[in-house]
Formats: structure tokens, sequence, C-alpha cells
């Protein structure tokens, strides 16, 4: 089951702000990709800033215009324009036909989807953003302030999740607050603790790197746990 990726429109009030994020997620997605990747992302950004409507969801030029715009020839457009289009992230809202160009939109819940597992590069606070649903209170999707995402400890104390989640805070508050504070524990259940993250990129991205600091810390609270298993709650 394909994880279903926050809404988002470039338009109203934070339009500005997701514009760049949008921006942000495809470059960084860009840098850690092959050469190929590397280069199909730089052209496809520099569509958008050069030619995007973001109100209208509009990319309307021509092939022989995105040659000129890309240093490259009308060929190599077309081939291009069919990879962004079998990506999803380009989507045809009108064929090209009797003079008139292409029209195009973004899709962007394909680009979320594709550049999803690079977030974490920018940083917390630009994970914490950009995974941040659209009807989420406005707070929530403004953009911080600083690199740093304060959340506080839960209320009550006795449980294991607890206790471990007080170690961890301890160790690193920031890394407590982007990856640890949105999990959810079952109970211990034959020597394992079963944790459940609000997304599968959630989980996917604390299962490869930082599933060792959780085992640990859950093992110092409770020598006899023989395991720490992470799933998706979304």
């Amino acid at each position: 089951m394909q994880k279903a990726w926050p809404q988002k429109r470039a338009t109203g009030r934070n339009a500005a702000s997701l514009k760049y994020d949008i921006l942000s997620a495809l470059g960084v997605h860009g840098c850690a990709g092959d050469k190929h990747r590397q280069r199909l992302v730089l052209r496809l950004i520099t569509l958008i800033v050069a030619r995007y409507n973001w109100i209208a969801d509009e990319l309307m030029v021509g092939q022989r215009e995105m040659a000129e715009l890309w240093s490259i020839d009308e060929r190599s457009v077309k081939r291009d324009i069919a990879k962004l289009r079998e990506l999803g992230w380009l989507v045809q809202k009108r064929a090209a036909a009797r003079g008139r160009v292409a029209v195009h939109g973004l899709g962007l819940a394909r680009i979320l989807e594709g550049t999803g597992p690079d977030w974490a590069r920018v940083g917390p606070d630009f994970l914490a953003r950009m995974s941040a649903p659209a009807e989420a209170p406005e707070a929530a999707r403004q953009p911080a302030q600083s690199n740093v995402i304060s959340f506080p400890l839960p209320m009550g104390e006795g449980g294991l999740w607890p206790r471990i989640q007080a170690m961890l805070h301890r160790e690193d508050p920031h890394l407590y607050g982007a990856w640890f504070a949105a999990l959810q524990a079952d109970l211990p259940d034959e020597g394992c603790l079963r944790l459940v993250a609000p997304s599968r990129f959630h989980a996917d991205y604390l299962r490869a790197n930082h599933l060792h600091r959780l085992e640990r810390a859950a093992q110092a609270c409770e020598p006899g746990l023989a395991r720490v298993e992470v799933v998706s709650g979304g």
C-alpha cells in the first residue's frame, strides 16, 4: 500500500515558502542522485522557475523554447519530458495540437513521493514542515525560525517507553524531537518492544538510521528486552 503523501498546493498564505520548499526538495533529491537524475532535476527546476504558473498550475512552453532554455536539441527535450511524465512529476493537461503547445501541470503528490526519502538531508525542521498535512494548524506549516524543534517529554512515568524516551531526550533533544517524539509504543510482547511511527517514510528512516540507538536505550532501561521493532501506523 502506497503512503498517502501530504496534499499541498502552492497557493494561499504560505505559497511563497511552499514554492521554495518544493524546489529545495527537488534540489536535494537531484544532488543525491546520479548524473542523469541530477541533469533531469536541474532541467525541471529551471523550467519551473522560468515558466511555471503556480496559481494556474500550468506550464505552456514549446519544445523549441525548452531546447533553448536547456541548451539541448528538441529530440532530447522530448526524451526528458517523457521521463518526467513517466515519473508523474509532469502531468499533461492538454496535448499539443493545431499549432498550440502542450500544457502541463506539476504532479506534486508524485514529486513529494519521489523526493521524500531525501528531505532529512535538509534538516529536521524541513522534514517536519514537509510532512505536515495541509489541514494542519497554520503554525505547523510556517517556516521554522531555527533548525531546532522543541518537543517536551510526554507526561507520565513508570512505563518502559516513557523511560526510554527520557533517556533519548537527555542524549539528544533535537534528534528526539525530530524522530522519536511521535512514536507510540505497543505493550512489550515476548521480549519485543513494538514502536508505531506516523508514516511509512518515518518508520523506514528510523529502521535504516536510528534503530541501533533505540535498541541500546531500550536494553539499558530493560536488560531482558530482546529486540525493538518499528512499524508504520500510516
